[in-house]
């Protein structure tokens, strides 16, 4: 039986995923609210391990909060909870936030290198607060983690230079080799490359295909032809429900529910 078969409703805790699929994060009954608004609705989602996850819907409909809850940044910015989000089995809520975030790392929609910083250290900025001091694998981690990353060869000898002073493109690909450098599980992406040129953008999503061979990622886009070119799976949010979730290329070409068609059609949002 195909997975896509097994799915049953949205809501079910049991979903579509097997046995024999590692869950790397476990989304059960997740509300979130600012206040008593109420943002995120009775949320249920399996994530698995080395795939990609495309978060798409229109905006104001919870992408961004759902991204920022499976990291613990939404309790940041005064936003709370119901129900429960685990990785590898592990309730997050009962975790040191800072090794959540160490292991479940993010990139922002716009690149936000530190411009005050060499390209070397900007790389190295969360292994260096952490006390992180031989400088010998500082060395070995930068030029990994630049590589991984796809930058190493365009920087390389330009290391101690500002991470400002290369292009948005080049910048993004800092951000996400600093992301890389303290060896996260999981990388979310919040529009990653919506600031950024044809060009570029075709770099971040190239880097997406082989960064899935070694990391779970969740990438939230607007961009529908991104989700069905990068993603293994798809969900579909609305209102701050999630409406559909399926395997991409059934969700562009059969999704089950109509609102679903009718956003990826472009008949609104």
């Amino acid at each position: 039986m195909n997975v896509v078969d097994k799915i049953k409703t949205v809501q079910e805790p049991a979903r579509f995923f097997s046995e024999k699929d590692n869950i790397k994060i476990l989304v059960k009954n997740l509300s979130a609210f600012f206040g008593k608004n109420k943002v995120l609705k009775n949320i249920y989602i399996d994530i698995p391990e080395k795939k990609v996850i495309a978060i798409i819907g229109p905006s104001g409909c919870g992408k961004s909060t759902f991204l920022r809850n499976l990291d613990r940044m939404h309790e940041v910015v005064g936003g709370t909870i119901t129900g429960s989000i685990t990785f590898d089995g592990e309730d997050i809520m009962q975790m040191d936030p800072v090794y959540v975030r160490r292991k479940i790392g993010m990139v922002f929609q716009k690149p936000n290198p530190f411009p005050t910083m060499s390209i070397f250290n900007n790389v190295v900025a969360g292994l260096k607060l952490n006390g992180f001091k031989n400088k010998k694998k500082l060395s070995e981690i930068v030029e990994k983690s630049l590589k991984q990353a796809a930058l190493w060869d365009e920087v390389k000898d330009m290391l101690n230079e500002s991470g400002g002073a290369i292009s948005g493109g080049q910048q993004q690909r800092l951000c996400i080799a600093r992301t890389l450098a303290v060896n996260p599980e999981v990388i979310l992406m919040d529009e990653p490359a919506s600031a950024l040129d044809p060009i570029s953008t075709a770099k971040i999503e190239e880097l997406i295909f082989e960064l899935k061979k070694n990391y779970t990622i969740v990438i939230v886009t607007h961009n529908m032809q991104q989700a069905a070119r990068v993603s293994d799976y798809t969900a579909f949010f609305f209102m701050g429900e999630l409406v559909e979730f399926s395997e991409t290329n059934k969700m562009f070409t059969a999704p089950d529910k109509k609102q679903t068609e009718d956003y990826i059609t472009g008949r609104f949002g």
